[in-house]
């Protein structure tokens, strides 16, 4: 059909849009005359009240532009103009009648009925068939029998914009067959013509409705019902779709393109983190705070969650250029921050750091710089010791210097019972932080947790880029298991803990269940719509160096104490005198100058006894202690 394969000349359209008018007044003086003869006085003033009328609409179309938009993608903005376009013209009319009325003839110049008649028949003419052409464009582009359906969950704002948003823009790919929510009392009713059904229905809507994609629109959707609604959806080859937050919507409004596919991350989130937003408030309110690996994925977010409690300054501190340059506009662009300084320097430069002490003097540090790749530390440790233990070692004694009032360092769960050499450089520099806190009036505190969702390095950034390579993915273990936390609940978590320690502590944050890696890689290959063994394979490798199958919070020896946040715990560990590990210490920093690996790596086994390689050439040291 020609008529809906090219797009209208604008003249067409407005001539259109001028007759809807005629018509609609002359439809408004045979409603007002009950369609019997219009009196002799009426007819009388037709010469000048339909010039009137058809002019001052012609020219309120022209000002407003409404003839501009392509009729078959009409929007409720286009509609939104129309409407008001229409009522100021009519309401023109009423005034106009009230000035011929009073100062002039003491008769309205149009009848009062002509005027909401004549109004309300064109707006209703104007948006109706211009919606009329649209529903016809995409049945004739896509009839409904060829479209695809698509389940929203979530009857409330959230689900009816985006139906509005999938009608706007891809209604001609995509039918609404229903919608799904928890709130009984919406069970059986419809919204915009869709039924709206209880979650118990949707198994059945999968089997039958051959359903394409599950929207999500509810925003705060917990946890576990993601993963219900995943799962179920998973079972039927269905693809899940995610709505973003109203906050990254564009100019306000959704757009169809931003309503992405659910991603692994977003199954293991857990539900929102409760905070004590006031107590973090207070403990950075107008101080002067300093972020080591501030360009790293857990310094950055840790700058990015302080930013929102008003620090009197943040020190960004890295000596990763490019990352910490991305930083630094990020924070103009997006925070507008303007307290803030960006310092490259590297931790274990002592010159270069003290400077940066006696230039900003910092009350809080957040010491996030670290080594923390297992396999390439097992291979390195001569750079394990030098960043992790040495500039931890750097900042702490600067910061007892300087008279910080508190030093939160982020460890790992490595740190427990380390069978790798990150892991035994992590715990070595908690037992030197630990034992300073005696030692000085600043409150040193650490903060534990396992492995981050979306940081450099992860499994999941490397599983993704497996998958679109098109595999194989690989596996260490077919038992493997790892916790896993997002790095904004990570970061978040630290800051609370931080802000309640008292010094001396190390807290263990509550990393959930554990997740088996196969499982995982797994589902991702689901969510990317492959089929494992067809489409893409998954390939163990073994474990790797330093690498082991299950991975600890806490020693075994250990126990931990609860917090007002119950994600949050303190362990119990035991506390070594000052004097004692900074001389060990100091031995081990000593064997750096020689880059002898094994004596380094033996030395460490001594500080930290229950130090056992696994899948190392290091494990012969261990015969030594056995």
């Amino acid at each position: 059909m020609i008529l809906f394969e090219r797009t209208a000349p604008r003249w067409i359209i407005f001539l259109i849009d001028i007759f809807i008018c005629l018509f609609a007044l002359i439809i408004a003086y045979f409603l007002r005359f009950n369609f019997a003869a219009i009196p002799q006085v009426e007819i009388n003033t037709f010469s000048v009240v339909f010039p009137f009328v058809i002019g001052i609409r012609a020219l309120s179309f022209i000002l407003a532009r409404t003839y501009k938009g392509i009729v078959r993608y009409t929007s409720s903005k286009d509609a939104q103009r129309i409407f008001i376009v229409t009522t100021l013209a009519s309401l023109f009319f009423a005034v106009s009648n009230l000035v011929r009325y009073y100062a002039f003839t003491k008769t309205f110049f149009v009848p009062y009925s002509i005027i909401v008649i004549e109004y309300m028949t064109t707006t209703f003419l104007m948006i109706s068939l211009r919606l009329i052409f649209k529903s016809i464009y995409f049945e004739w582009k896509n009839p409904s029998r060829t479209k695809t359906s698509v389940i929203i969950f979530g009857a409330g704002e959230s689900g009816i914009i985006t139906k509005r948003t999938l009608d706007r823009d891809a209604g001609m790919k995509y039918k609404v067959l229903a919608f799904i929510d928890d709130n009984e009392k919406k069970w059986g009713s419809k919204l915009e013509g869709i039924t709206i059904y209880g979650f118990n229905k949707l198994d059945e809507l999968l089997r039958d409705g051959n359903v394409a994609h599950m929207i999500i629109s509810v925003q705060n959707i917990p946890a576990k019902r993601k993963e219900e609604i995943v799962e179920m959806c998973l079972k039927y080859n269905t693809k899940i779709l995610n709505v973003p937050p109203v906050s990254s919507w564009i100019n306000g409004e959704l757009s169809f393109k931003q309503i992405k596919k659910v991603r692994i991350e977003d199954l293991l989130e857990r539900n929102p983190i409760k905070l004590d937003l006031e107590n973090i408030k207070q403990h950075t309110l107008d101080k002067i705070v300093l972020v080591t690996g501030a360009a790293g994925s857990i310094g950055s977010e840790i700058v990015r969650q302080l930013s929102k409690f008003n620090p009197k300054k943040l020190i960004l501190v890295d000596s990763a250029e490019s990352p910490l340059y991305e930083m630094e506009n990020e924070l103009k662009n997006i925070f507008h921050l303007r307290s803030f300084e960006i310092v490259i320097a590297d931790v274990k430069n002592k010159d270069r750091m003290e400077s940066i002490f006696s230039k900003y003097s910092p009350q809080i540090i957040y010491h996030a710089a670290a080594y923390k790749h297992v396999p390439m530390m097992e291979f390195h440790p001569t750079e394990a010791v030098q960043t992790n233990i040495f500039g931890t070692k750097i900042m702490a004694d600067l910061a007892v210097k300087y008279h910080v009032e508190k030093f939160v360092m982020v460890s790992t769960d490595k740190a427990v019972n380390p069978t790798n050499v990150m892991g035994a450089s992590k715990r070595i520099a908690e037992m030197y932080v630990q034992s300073l806190n005696k030692e000085s009036h600043t409150k040193f505190v650490t903060t534990r947790f396992g492995n981050v969702l979306g940081s450099n390095g992860s499994v999941i950034e490397l599983f993704h880029q497996q998958i679109e390579r098109g595999g194989p993915i690989t596996v260490t273990h077919p038992d493997i298991t790892r916790f896993f936390m997002t790095i904004p609940e990570a970061c978040q978590l630290v800051l609370e803990a931080g802000a309640m320690g008292k010094g001396g502590e190390i807290f263990v944050f509550d990393m959930g269940q554990s997740v088996k890696i196969a499982d995982l890689a797994k589902k991702m290959i689901q969510l990317a719509g492959l089929t494992l063994g067809k489409d893409i394979q998954i390939a163990y490798t073994g474990l790797r160096p330093g690498e082991k199958l299950f991975e600890e919070l806490l020693a075994t020896k250990e126990n931990t104490l609860p917090t007002h946040n119950p994600q949050i715990l303190v362990g119990k560990v035991r506390e070594y005198p000052h004097k004692e590990v900074s001389e060990k210490v100091d031995v081990l920093i000593s064997l750096l100058q020689n880059q002898d690996s094994s004596a380094i790596v033996k030395k460490m086994k001594e500080i930290v006894p229950e130090f056992k390689s696994a899948n190392s050439i290091y494990e012969e040291l261990d015969k030594t202690y056995a």
